[in-house]
Formats: structure tokens, sequence, C-alpha cells
């Protein structure tokens, strides 16, 4: 039997929620996040750091939150059947940072670990994670550095695994009722475990499959500091910032209506108001607005938010 360690799981969660805040506060320069931890009733807790009316950051949240219950939920077992009556454990981090600057892109990124057992059976367990772009005002020099980066995170894992996960978020990502990507992707992995991997015919461990969340962690705030460090002083017109709000409420459509991650959190009882941080301050709905023809607002949906291969251009 594999020796899982979920306290090792819980320590790397927080340093990294850590690090993270560290970095974003720098970037940043006037605000810092405030702390906010929390106990749930029935198991676990975390904690909730938020920054917001920053000079570069609008609102963000980077969210450290662990859970245990004794049944799953709905959300999961639909996804996994064979998790119904064992008891659970889940902790993971969650962020997203909505900048001010319409150039600037929003970021999401998620690490997790799951556990479920059940007396006289081997317990199951998986990590999942990634992390995306959604640009407004997108630059094909931001695109490509944030794809290189997370093939970067990849590359020691096999040559299989970045296309394999850039193409998962690209699907994950989708709006149906729009028939249109959040954003210009990244990765996305889930159910990573002995079994979910065999890029080679041969499943990762225990702490291939760890070592492998800790990169795409790791591998986050190198993709996008630079990035908000480069755009977060541009100039923008007012026009510019009223289409960057009204292409947020794609953002607040995806986390509500199809976000896995969202609907585990509400079904199993938790913080609502660190589960709901990941929506911006202000946004906008407009009734059946269209770009005018070849302008950057319809570049946006025509060009960058069609999956493609940014490392090929």
């Amino acid at each position: 039997m594999q020796n899982i360690s979920v306290e090792a799981v819980k320590s790397y969660l927080l340093k990294l929620q850590d690090d993270i805040c560290r970095q974003l506060a720098e970037e940043d320069g006037e605000k810092d996040f405030i702390k906010d931890e929390w106990q749930r009733a029935q198991g676990g807790g975390g904690l909730t750091r938020v920054m917001e009316d920053g000079a570069v950051i609008e609102k963000g949240g980077v969210n450290y939150s662990y859970v245990e219950g004794t049944n799953m939920p709905a959300s999961a077992t639909a996804h996994r059947p064979e998790l119904a009556g064992r008891s659970f454990k889940a902790m993971g981090v969650s962020l997203v940072i909505h900048p001010k600057n319409p150039h600037v892109p929003t970021s999401h990124m998620n690490v997790r670990f799951f556990i479920a057992e059940k007396e006289g059976a081997d317990p199951i367990w998986w990590f999942g994670g990634g992390f995306d772009l959604t640009p407004y005002y997108a630059i094909e020099e931001d695109c490509r550095f944030w794809h290189q980066v997370a093939k970067d995170a990849c590359d020691p894992f096999g040559e299989e695994c970045y296309p394999k996960y850039k193409k998962w978020c690209d699907d994950y990502f989708y709006l149906k009722h729009r028939d249109e990507r959040r954003g210009i992707g990244g990765l996305f992995f889930d159910d990573l475990n002995t079994e979910g991997t065999a890029f080679s015919g041969e499943g990762w461990d225990f702490e291939q499959c760890f070592a492998f969340m800790q990169s795409v962690g790791d591998h986050y705030i190198k993709a996008y500091r630079p990035i908000l460090n480069k755009r977060k002083n541009m100039a923008f017109t007012e026009d510019e910032r009223d289409f960057q709000l009204y292409r947020r409420g794609r953002y607040v459509e995806f986390n509500l209506v199809w976000d896995r991650g969202t609907l585990f959190g509400l079904q199993t009882g938790g913080r609502t108001e660190s589960i709901l941080m990941s929506l911006p301050s202000m946004v906008s709905w407009r009734y059946n607005w269209q770009p005018e023809p070849g302008s950057r607002e319809a570049e946006l949906t025509e060009y960058y938010l069609k999956p493609r291969d940014w490392l090929s251009q």
C-alpha cells in the first residue's frame, strides 16, 4: 500500500497560498491580502485571503480550504459513482485575480486533493487542478508566454502531458450556452492517480502525482506575474473598461452555471463567501450586444477564444 501523506499536501498548499499572495501584493504595491480564517461545522475549515480595490488588483481571492465529511456530495458521486458511501477529505488552493486594467487578463488557478475511505477497502484518492487565462484585450505575446510556462510545468512528466491537459482545459472552460471558450486556456487535469495517467503505459504513484500537482501550482505565478507586471500600467479608455466589465459577465456565467468546483463547494456546505470570492466586484451585462466588425473587441472572440496551438506560431 502506498504511503499517502495528507499532511504533506496540506503543508504544501498553505505555503503555495502564502507565496502567491506575497508576490501578487508586491505587484500591486498598495494593498495586501486580508486573512479570514474560518471553521466548517461539519469538519474542516480554511484560510481565505482577499484583496479588494488595490492599485492594480481590483478583486483577488486566494483560498485554502480543507473539508471532510461522512458522505460525498452528489456533484462528486455523479462523476465517480464508486465514491458513494465513503467518508472523504478534500483540500485545495483556488484563486481568481481580476485586475483593474483591461489589458491585464483575469487569471485562475486551482490545485486540489481528494481522498475517500471506507472500512475494509483501499482508499480512493486523486489530484486535480490547473490554471487558465481570460484576456479582454488579448496580446499574442502574452498568450504564447502563458502556454510556454504551462508546457514547462508539464515537460518533466512526459511529452504527452502538456497536449493532453491543454486540450482538457480548452474543452472544460467552455460556455455551452454561448458556444464560446472562457479564455485562452492553459492546463486542466482531474482524477490524477495510479490509474489516471498512464502516458507511457504505466500509472504514477502518489509521490509522482503529488509532484505534478506541485509543478502546476508553482508555475502559475511564474506564468502570471510577468504578464501582470508588463501590462498593469498600460493606458486604457473608458470604452475599454466597459468592454472588460461586459466580458467579465462570461466569467460569472461559467462559474455559476458550469464549474464543478463551485457546485462541489456549495453541495458540501462549504463557506459561501469563500466559494464565491471568484466573482468580480464590478461586472455588466448588455442585451444582445455585438462588437464592431474588425474591432479589437471582435478579435477576442473571433481569434483568441478559439482553441489553437500557441507554441507553434
